[in-house]
């Protein structure tokens, strides 16, 4: 089996074998057939395929006709191409009326930097959506994740977006694990010292760096929040109440992604100390993604440190505690 699971092929074969057993599947494209290699869909059902071109917004527009016409549209194109370009367009003609059109951004986060640079990165399209009512936001971790969350998706009211990327992503999980829309999942657990909230493809390094934290003494529980919007938070106050110390970790701005998401549940809910590693306020460059996650503070090292950090810094808290106390 591969380590690599590439995201965009992994919507072209949810997107077929939705087409498969339902009639009302269309594919909307922006010019975005070959970005997923989506000519076997194209030449299977062509009268299920329409193409308007690098036309991001009246893609929109025909994906809301289609879906007050009772069809199921899959709108899928660059992640920014949809959220800056076409926002007015995702919140007034699809989300207002709360119609089922799916959105799949394609290059989310650093991981086109190889390729295109900081037009084709898009580190603001969680931020952008979570604004915007009635969404639901998806970020899965792997190819057939993403396969998984277009099948769970259809059915889904009102609009969903998918949040893919470069075709290039670490498998995280066995093909065929469900994705379950609006929970948290417990990836790993070693014990409360720390909990390690994260999504999508920086997954796997949160994961070595729970390993590396083990060793060390730390005991993490790694989190995966797939679903950005509905947030779990009955889930993630649970985690937040045990470990007492989290770090987000997220390939997209620290404002308004899951950081800020994780922070929100804690200022009502579940009071914690949070560190969010990301994109600091900042745009992205061109460069291998591995290594701008690395050049970004996101690197196996990074996490292990914050995290480690964090629980020194409950420890002395609790110490002061029980000074105080005796």
């Amino acid at each position: 089996m591969s380590d690599i699971a590439n995201t965009r092929a992994g919507f072209r074969d949810g997107l077929v074998a939705l087409a498969e057993k339902r009639d009302d599947i269309v594919f909307v494209s922006t010019d975005s057939v070959k970005v997923v290699k989506a000519e076997d869909f194209a030449k299977r059902w062509p009268e299920r395929m329409i193409e308007v071109g690098i036309a991001e917004q009246n893609g929109v527009a025909v994906s809301a006709g289609l879906a007050a016409s009772g069809m199921t549209p899959y709108l899928c194109t660059y992640a920014g191409f949809l959220t800056m370009r076409a926002c007015e367009q995702m919140r007034t003609f699809v989300a207002y009326p709360k119609l089922k059109v799916r959105f799949v951004g394609v290059n989310a986060g650093l991981f086109g930097g190889n390729r295109e640079g900081v037009s084709h990165q898009f580190i603001e399209d969680i931020g952008i959506l979570r604004a915007i009512p009635g969404f639901t936001i998806l970020c899965p971790a792997d190819g057939d994740q993403v396969k998984q969350a277009v099948l769970a998706s259809a059915d889904t009211e009102g609009p969903v977006y998918i949040r893919i990327g470069s075709g290039k992503e670490e498998r995280v999980f066995p093909d065929g694990t469900p994705f379950r829309i609006g929970k948290i999942r417990i990836i790993g657990s070693s014990g409360r010292d720390v909990a390690l909230f994260c999504h999508g493809f920086v997954t796997n390094r949160v994961i070595r760096a729970a390993a590396e934290l083990e060793k060390a003494g730390v005991r993490a529980t790694v989190v995966e929040v797939a679903t950005i919007k509905p947030l779990d938070v009955a889930g993630i106050s649970e985690v937040l109440g045990k470990c007492g110390c989290a770090v987000s970790i997220e390939d997209h701005n620290v404002i308004g992604g899951l950081g800020s998401a994780i922070a929100e549940v804690i200022a009502e809910h579940a009071p914690a100390t949070l560190a969010r590693l990301g994109l600091q306020d900042r745009y992205g460059e061109s460069g291998h993604p591995d290594e701008l996650l690395d050049a970004y503070g996101m690197s196996t090292a990074n996490i292990a440190e914050t995290a480690k950090a964090l629980v020194a810094r409950k420890k002395q808290g609790l110490r002061r505690f029980r000074t105080e106390q005796a």
